[in-house]
């Protein structure tokens, strides 16, 4: 078995030349709410979730973003609401959340 079954990274990046960047779209609050909910279930023990932050992912134009790897399932999304589905669905339950997949042709 792995260290954590798996990760989460979330983009926190913000652009210095001023184009739009995850840290422009609240993804801090993502990050801190993922985390909070990721720990009140208690996935957050070895064997299971690790919450990351992580610097520019190169995907900025579906800012904000956040990937799960050992899945590599991109993610974006929009209020906590969506966080707590790709929690309950994808890092507890290993079903991804379809609606909230990243296109694969969305970059900086």
């Amino acid at each position: 078995m792995s260290y954590f079954q798996r990760h989460i990274f979330f983009c926190l990046n913000e652009r210095e030349s001023g184009k739009s960047s995850c840290a422009q779209s609240g993804a801090q609050a993502g990050f801190d709410h993922c985390k909070s909910r990721v720990r009140d279930l208690g996935l957050a023990e070895v064997g299971g979730v690790r919450v990351n932050k992580a610097g520019c992912l190169h995907r900025c134009a579906g800012g904000p973003v956040a990937v799960v790897y050992p899945d590599a399932v991109w993610y974006t999304y929009v209020d906590n609401s969506d966080i707590d589905e790709i929690v309950d669905k994808h890092l507890k339950n290993g079903q991804v959340v379809e609606r909230l997949v990243l296109s694969d042709d969305v970059g900086l």
